[in-house]
């Protein structure tokens, strides 16, 4: 069995604690509106590191992971994160977090160390060093919407989301592409994070008479929303980008049949990966760990996914990373993932709420 791994939770300690092992910052959200998240994200990411450390670590030292709570803001997470890589406590980073304090870190680091980034994205141009794991959103909604046009002729949308990049630029993708299926927006509202304003979002929605509301709340905004909707008596069907088995079980559920899901990784994905990977997880963590899910499994696949190109270059030094990032593969719960020019393409799910759980309905979109 392999030595655990330690997880640094101060970065001032880690400045001050010198070590031989290689340490990786990893920016997850323990506070705030996605702080949710964080408990399933670091147990996967500690999972990961196990697992690379028990064949060989990288570049000949174990992986040792340097919490940064990425549900702050953007600036205060991007300081913190340019702090660890110039002072060479770390020499790479791993995030599951919000766009905006993606865009924040990619800033400050300005290709000083490999950065994974894992959530679904807006899509957008990539700069050297940056290697995007997550679906954007021309891969994941579009996808979605096509179903529920089809299956349930949602021809009326309403998009609801918070104020940031990811929701903004997602709502943009999402009227292109419903335009070109003679569907239409009836209402749009964009909300700050950590917003209360459920019953006048619920009145405001009502008075649209959509067919189905495409979802870009984050975390808690989008668990009071979905706790609210199910007992509105509205009966419009809802897509979420960024709903997973953790949301869904702090909304209490939902069994109005008409809650939906696109992700790229769901727990119950019935794959022999997942299957081995749920065994593992279940080993070390116990029963009664945070449950998998996409933005955990995120964080699996972005560690596993920097050991493999500090493997592939023989160095984690941006330049030579870039070389050779082309066509890295790693393995995780949803199969095999290939890097091509910085990103996967990868299966996205369409899933439904049955109670506390989520049914995947269909496919959406198979690897390349």
């Amino acid at each position: 069995m392999a030595d655990p791994v330690t997880v640094v939770i101060d970065s001032y300690e880690a400045h001050l604690l010198p070590a031989d092992t290689l340490r990786v910052a990893l920016v997850v959200p323990v506070s705030g509106v996605l702080g949710l998240l964080g408990p399933g994200a670091i147990n996967c990411a500690v999972l990961a590191a196990r697992e690379v450390n028990a064949a060989g670590g990288v570049l000949g030292r174990p992986v040792e992971l340097v919490l940064v709570d990425g549900g702050r803001g953007p600036a205060a997470v991007a300081s913190e994160v340019r702090g660890l890589v110039r002072s060479g406590v770390v020499e790479a980073v791993v995030g599951t977090h919000a766009s905006d304090v993606r865009v924040a870190v990619e800033q400050e680091l300005g290709g000083a160390a490999p950065f994974v980034y894992t959530p679904p994205y807006e899509g957008g141009a990539r700069r050297p060093g940056v290697y995007y794991l997550g679906e954007p959103a021309s891969l994941q909604v579009a996808p979605a919407i096509d179903w529920l046009v089809g299956h349930r002729r949602a021809r009326r949308w309403f998009l609801l989301g918070n104020d940031y990049v990811w929701p903004r630029l997602v709502h943009a993708a999402a009227r292109g592409h419903l335009r070109a299926r003679s569907a239409t927006v009836v209402g749009e509202r964009l909300v700050p994070p950590g917003t209360a304003a459920t019953d006048r979002l619920l009145a405001e929605v009502a008075a649209a008479r959509p067919d189905a509301v495409l979802l870009t709340l984050i975390g808690s905004d989008l668990i009071e929303f979905n706790r609210a909707f199910a007992t509105s008596g509205l009966g419009c069907a809802r897509l979420c980008g960024a709903l997973e088995e953790h949301g869904l079980l702090a909304a209490g559920g939902d069994t109005t049949g008409g809650l939906y899901a696109a992700m790229g990784y769901f727990g119950g994905i019935a794959t022999d990966a997942n299957l081995s990977l749920a065994e593992r997880y279940t080993a070390m963590f116990g029963p009664d760990a945070p449950l998998l899910n996409g933005h955990g499994h995120g964080c699996y696949e972005g560690v596993l996914m920097l050991a493999a190109l500090a493997r592939r270059a023989g160095t984690l030094a941006v330049p030579a990373v870039e070389a050779v990032a082309d066509g890295t593969m790693i393995v995780s719960g949803r199969g095999p993932l290939t890097l091509v020019a910085g990103r996967v393409r990868q299966r996205v799910y369409l899933a439904r709420a049955d109670g506390l759980d989520f049914e995947v309905v269909t496919p959406l979109m198979s690897p390349m």
